[in-house]
């Protein structure tokens, strides 16, 4: 799932910058989605350790009460040169945050190997079973483009139609289901995407 609209009146690039909170709509999208899964058979909630994603990760945990909220950084934010910058500066690059930097800062293959790494834990620890994972946009982007076999490259980040998806991008509060139906780790999952009712 990707975390609800963040409160950014200074338009800011922030990336994996503390202290960036959800906004009034995203904490109404939190608890929308929440209700979404109150009836879901959860086996555990995961989050990125980033402010806006524990707080619709807890949104989550509040419908089951009976689970306990984890953090992995494996689900983090794309790390990139570019946070404390005016969004503008990323919007004239169409997005591209990727093109051109150099390590430590991240690319989409360095992603998908981290999420990977995630995904193959949760199997291991919850195989059969449903897991919630609250994460950020470009993850998820790139986590859908490897399922859908297409190249997980920085100009395909908003082009999701591409691989049959209504959004061209990941929308606030969405839900990307990846059903995996083996126990080969090459597996390229079933995505369902489903947008949430009170992120339009």
């Amino acid at each position: 799932m990707r975390h609800g609209r963040v409160h950014n009146p200074d338009k800011i690039f922030y990336g994996r910058l503390p202290g960036f909170a959800l906004s009034r709509k995203g904490l109404h999208e939190a608890r929308c989605a929440a209700q979404t899964l109150s009836r879901e058979p959860l086996a555990a909630v995961f989050t990125s350790p980033l402010l806006r994603a524990r707080q619709t990760a807890r949104a989550i945990q509040a419908c089951h009460k009976h689970l306990k909220m984890r953090t992995s950084t494996l689900l983090t934010e794309v790390y990139s040169p570019y946070e404390g910058q005016p969004t503008d500066v990323v919007n004239a690059l169409g997005g591209n945050v990727y093109s051109g930097t150099t390590p430590p800062y991240e690319q989409p293959q360095d992603i998908i190997r981290r999420v990977q790494k995630f995904v193959r834990r949760i199997r291991k620890h919850f195989a059969g079973r449903q897991v919630v994972a609250v994460t950020h946009g470009d993850v998820i982007t790139f986590m859908l483009l490897w399922a859908n076999e297409l190249p997980v490259e920085p100009e395909y980040k908003h082009n999701l139609t591409v691989a049959g998806l209504s959004d061209r991008y990941p929308a606030t509060a969405s839900m990307s289901t990846l059903v995996y139906r083996t126990s080969s780790l090459d597996e390229r999952p079933l995505i369902f995407y489903k947008r949430s009712d009170c992120s339009q």
